[in-house]
């Protein structure tokens, strides 16, 4: 029986394990490149801020400090559980690849243990082994074992899995308490010392220690061992019939017995014949190992602590026989270019000569390989390199081999052209191979048939007397023909050579020469039986030979090295990309390796990982097709310069005598040349036909785009982040200067993409709009980061894009990146403590120069550098500062002020003394001052987020009127369009409160959500009535904001010119309009009947002010704080579009109306 077949449970068993092998390491891979930064805490912030929450195995001494410690502080309380929040996800699935390394490990003891116990009816480990599908897989199933804990430990920093695993065990712990398994994972992942740090020490018995800590049966390893020291597993050598290629066809296999042999360090260490036995058949003339998907080993370095091993390979690396090979590969290298070359050249390639010499263009592409993989491995630099002897035989190889980069790689370019060439031949000789075999004997019987005829004396041919025997000998032979079987190709192969010899000796024996037209068809029917012949001949084993031989799966991380070369190569010659495809095609086959068991166990991991590594593969693609976008952009920025300051605007009418000025021809000579250069290169790019590189398909016009975008997005982030940094210790701000270099900039980069669309085949329009529009909104969700809980991660995030990425900067000061600073420019230099908002002028001043600072043009210079997605950008970064102000303010009240009994009894009596409130205070002169000083200590935090509140939504007003002009200039159909939708759904849903039974949308339904966001973009919203946080009933909130108002508003100064309070000393640092608008938002927050009570408090104070100072005979008037409250009451009106009447509930309009007529005329 099959040892794979379905119904064999022992092979099926011991397949899916190493098809799930495949796919752990696959996925640790994979998760090795989403390691939170935070885990490694290799810098001071992070260790200040997580040092407290996140531990290595230290933890489990001493867990009750550790977790007692994070209890008694309520700061550190939050931190964690906002760290849980945002790296459970992430953390679980670190923890579900490492468990499943364990897991694996389990399975195949148990499957060893069910071997020895005989649950496999008639299996043993010995038959096992003897089978040969089964041989190959429990030499992988070991081996895959070995290099997921190297894996491991090269990926994953020993440090970095012990934080990891205990943060998961802390934040899982229901998980953990029923998974038995986390103390076994523990134990075998804790770390070992190891440090993938080039030049680190290594520790002592490693990765022996590392591999004894789940103990796995001796005679299983000791029996792995012999196979593969003795066997030829994979059957590779038939691939490789030359000796000296033996090295190269058991590379495979090498490399797996490099890794097993840490499961049997005794070997390694003291027995030297074994050792000897080993290194003579595996490393007789190589010492650097290719051990998984291109995972570099140096023999040297790695053996250097093993006594045996190291003596054993003292004969490889003797220098004499150092020299020697590389001298070898240097002549291959000088022979073979100039001879793939020659059969490269158009027209050598045909069919026949293929057919004809498939034994001498298969020594070719093996010779070519097998030099370029010893090559690419014995030059790569590594981290072995350190080590002086690893370092002395590099540079005894690239001496003695006079290594030339560039040469080698086109080598391997040419070589990789070479067998992409020959398989699809192949592939298509194959698809053809029945249809030709027939159609050539068809022609050849007919032709012998037709001789049958000449010589019958029937069908008339010159000088051709009959002939009966010849007659019948040819209609014999062409029944013979006919009579050859497709199916039995052998028999029909000997049969055809015969009759071959026939149809020669016949020409020869009857003196048919003579007989120009007789002789011609016996020619041809010979050409076509010869045709049949090589049609026989044309098989898949060629293909599967060219398949084993071609594999570059060791270079899969080597090649990096040559990306330079690979661009260069573009930059002189764009055309070279068809080349490069047959290269990337030769690199796919690596996947072959880890997909072949996967597949053959119909595993559902197939997707994943074919998705992971194509992936990976494609990036590389991308990386280095992206010399042709930024070679294109140099151009780009060259003809801009040129447009912009050398090349002169011709005028609509233009005088006859300055045609030559204005021809400028030599610049536009210039202009034309590089334009072409650009179109050459993209010609280049998409001369490379569609490719399936693994599972992914690579369209070259998307791959063209797509580095289009990339370097747009490349220059466009660094432009941002290089224009927006400012200093905030300047005396005058740079906030304008930068916008209008940074508008330049834009406008430059916009024209660029206007002016080489066509060229290019491109939307550069929606192209610009679409990556300008990601990057804001990616540097927007990353500054909002910092007031999130649930923080956005890259992999989370719907900007951030792998194949087309948007760079992050450090940050230079407390912002994450530039719309932050920006944000945080604005809010300095429009500080409420240090200017004066005039609402007539849209402006601010300086309260001390009385100088305009900042207008509303400064969102007009916003619009035209970030565009309408940096304004709305902005706009939302300030509602989080917004969120942010009035989240602290509220939790500062609720847990201190509203808390304390002292506070709240002075707030009831209070409220006793002033009920009713549509009364009036006796003797307010003393009541309210008096309650003012007792609450004063609350005054300064409470103005300070005020003021910040109120100076944010100036600028969210400001930020609305340009959203809404530029909407209504730029796009009026959409701005109307959208007024409408906004008026009539609103309209719609008041009809709905008036009668239930009317249509109302429904949770699910997205339009309400969807149309906000519309509106937003497009200015159709007052922030004003913006509710930006979700709020709990407080006692005593409108008295508490009724105090602070009045409070403040001494300080404050109605002012006629302005038509606004504003501070009366410049030292104040209080600003009117800011702190109304404040005011406004914080009662906003709350339900109506706050600000009613607000409003009746501040009633009965003008009330009972204006009472007072009546009975005061002395006075004549209105007092300055009545004034000062009617003028704050006026603009309170004013900014939160209150009507009048709401008011004049508590005040009498004729107060207002003197109020009017006396002060503000």
């Amino acid at each position: 029986m099959d040892f794979l077949a379905e119904d064999n449970l022992c092979g099926r068993t011991l397949l899916r394990l190493v098809s799930r092998g495949n796919a752990i390491i696959a996925e640790l891979l994979r998760l090795s490149e989403f390691i939170p930064p935070v885990f490694r805490l290799d810098n001071k912030r992070d260790q200040e801020v997580y040092g407290d929450i996140i531990t290595d195995f230290s933890y489990f001494r001493q867990q009750d400090y550790f977790d007692h410690n994070i209890e008694k502080r309520p700061d550190l309380q939050d931190l964690d559980e906002q760290f849980r929040e945002n790296n459970i996800d992430i953390l679980t699935r670190f923890y579900l690849a490492f468990e499943s390394i364990h897991k694996y490990v389990t399975d195949l003891n148990r499957y060893l243990e069910d071997l020895q116990e005989g649950v496999y009816i008639q299996q043993t480990m010995e038959s096992v082994l003897l089978n040969e599908d089964g041989k190959q897989l429990m030499c992988e199933s070991l081996f895959l074992y070995g290099t997921m804990l190297l894996a491991v430990d090269m990926k994953f920093e020993g440090v970095i899995r012990e934080r990891m695993l205990v943060s998961y065990h802390r934040y899982s712990s229901a998980r953990a308490v029923t998974d038995s398994n986390i103390d076994d994972v523990c134990k075998l992942l804790r770390s070992t010392g190891f440090s993938p740090v080039p030049g680190a020490k290594k520790p002592a018995n490693y990765p022996e220690s590392f591999f004894k800590r789940v103990p796995i049966r001796p005679v299983f390893i000791s029996m792995v061992i012999g196979r593969l020291r003795s066997d030829d597993i994979y059957n590779q050598i038939s691939a490789y019939p030359l000796p000296e290629h033996r090295s190269t066809a058991l590379a495979t296999q090498a490399s797996m017995l490099y890794v097993i042999l840490y499961f049997a360090p005794e070997i390694l260490h003291n027995q030297q014949a074994k050792m000897r036995e080993i290194v003579d058949k595996h490393f007789p003339d190589n010492w650097v190992v290719s051990v998984y998907m291109g995972i570099i080993v140096n023999l040297v370095e790695a053996w250097d602590g093993y006594k045996a091993a190291k003596t054993a390979l003292n004969n490889t690396i003797e220098q004499g026989n150092v020299r020697e090979q590389a001298m070898k590969y240097e002549q291959c290298v000088t022979k073979l270019n100039p001879l793939v070359k020659q059969q490269l050249k158009e027209g050598v390639l045909t069919e026949e000569f293929v057919l004809d010499s498939i034994p001498k263009l298969m020594n070719i592409i093996r010779e070519c390989n097998v030099t370029i993989h010893w090559m690419l491995l014995h030059t790569v630099e590594s981290g072995a390199d350190l080590n002086k002897r690893c370092r002395q035989l590099r540079e005894q190889v690239i001496a003695d081999s006079r290594y030339n980069p560039g040469v080698l790689f086109e080598l391997l370019l040419n070589t990789a052209q070479l067998e992409l060439k020959l398989k699809e031949m192949f592939k298509q000789m194959l698809h053809d191979k029945q249809i030709k075999w027939e159609q050539c004997k068809k022609e050849g019987s007919e032709r012998v048939a037709e001789l049958g005829e000449v010589f019958s004396g029937t069908k008339p041919l010159t000088r051709v007397e009959k002939n009966e025997n010849l007659q019948a000998y040819f209609n014999e032979t062409a029944k013979q023909i006919t009579s050859l079987s497709y199916e039995d190709s052998t028999s029909a192969g000997r049969k055809i050579v015969q009759l071959i010899q026939a149809l020669e000796e016949v020409q020869e024996f009857h003196q048919l020469e003579a007989n120009l037209q007789v002789r011609q068809f016996l020619a041809d029917t010979r050409k076509f039986l010869h045709q049949m012949i090589r049609t026989i001949n044309i098989k898949e084993e060629v293909l599967i030979t060219m398949s084993i031989v071609g594999d570059l799966s060791y270079a899969w991380n080597i090649i990096d090295n040559y990306t330079g070369y690979m661009q260069q190569g573009i930059k002189r010659d764009p055309s070279l990309v068809t080349k490069l495809r047959a290269t990337f095609l030769k690199l796919a086959s690596a996947m072959d390796l880890p997909l072949l068991r996967i597949n053959q166990a119909n595993s559902p991991d197939l997707i994943s990982v074919s998705q992971y590594y194509s992936g990976e593969l494609v990036t590389y693609v991308r990386k280095v097709l992206q010399i042709i976008p930024e070679t294109m952009f140099g151009l780009l920025g060259i003809i801009i310069k040129m447009q912009t300051s050398q090349i002169k605007e011709v005028p609509t009418r233009l005088e006859k005598d300055k045609l030559k000025e204005y021809a400028q021809l030599e610049e536009r000579t210039k202009v034309a040349k590089l334009t072409h250069d650009i179109s050459v290169f993209t010609e280049g790019i998409l001369m490379m036909k569609t490719t399936l590189v693994g599972i992914i398909k690579v369209d070259p016009k998307q791959l063209l785009e797509d580095g289009i975008r990339k370097e747009l997005v490349k220059r466009v982030a660094y432009a941002l982040h290089q224009g927006l940094i400012f200093n905030p210790k300047s005396k005058v701000s740079e906030l304008i200067p930068r916008l209008n270099a940074m508008g330049a900039v834009m406008d430059g980069f916009r024209r660029s993409f206007e002016y080489i669309q066509d060229y290019v085949s491109i939307s550069g329009l929606k192209i610009w709009q679409e990556e300008v529009s990601r990057i804001i909104n990616y540097n927007v969700e990353q500054e909002c980061n910092s007031f999130l809980r649930s923080k956005v991660s890259d992999f989370q995030s719907l900007y951030q894009s792998k194949d087309i990425p948007i760079p992050k900067f450090a940050p230079v000061d407390a912002s994450v990146n530039f719309i932050g600073r920006l944000a945080r420019e604005v809010l300095r230099i429009t500080d409420p403590k240090l200017t004066t908002y005039i609402d007539q002028m849209t402006a601010w001043y300086d309260n001390k120069s009385k100088q305009e600072i900042i207008t509303n043009r400064l969102f007009t210079k916003v619009q035209k550098s970030l565009g309408t997605f940096g304004l709305t950008g902005l706009d939302r970064l300030l509602c989080f500062m917004i969120v942010r102000e009035l989240q602290n303010f509220l939790a500062v009240l609720q847990r201190g002020v509203l808390r304390d009994k002292s506070w709240l009894d002075m707030f009831a009596s209070l409220m006793k003394s002033l009920n009713p409130v549509r009364g009036i205070v006796a003797n307010a002169t003393k009541v309210y001052p008096q309650a003012c000083t007792k609450a004063s200590k609350m005054w300064q935090l409470f103005l300070e987020v005020i003021l910040k509140v109120g100076q944010i939504q100036l600028l969210r007003r400001q930020i609305a009127f340009e959203l809404n002009f530029s909407c209504k200039f730029d796009s009026k159909f959409l701005a109307c369009a959208l007024q409408t939708f906004n008026e009539s759904l609103l309209a719609n849903i008041e009809a709905h409160y008036q009668d239930p039974s009317l249509p109302y949308p429904k949770e699910d339904n997205p339009l309400m959500f969807e149309l906000t966001s519309y509106l937003e973009c497009a200015g159709i919203n007052n922030p004003l009535n913006k509710i930006y946080v979700t709020t709990q009933r407080l006692a005593y909130l409108p008295l508490l904001n009724f105090l602070f108002v009045i409070s403040q508003l001494s300080r404050l100064q109605y002012v006629k010119a302005v038509g606004d309070l504003v501070c009366k000393k410049p030292t104040d640092g209080l600003d009117g309009v800011p702190f109304v608008v404040g005011t406004i938002t914080l009662l906003k927050q709350f339900h109506k009947e706050n600000t009613d009570h607000f409003l009746a408090l501040l009633g009965q104070y003008v009330r009972s002010m204006v009472d007072s100072t009546a009975s005061n005979s002395k006075s004549t008037g209105l007092s300055e704080e009545v004034v000062n409250v009617l003028a704050y009451l006026e603009m309170y009106m004013y900014y939160s579009e209150l009507p009048r009447k709401a008011v004049e509930a508590h005040i009498p309009s004729y107060l207002f109306d003197e109020f009017r007529s006396n002060v503000q005329t």
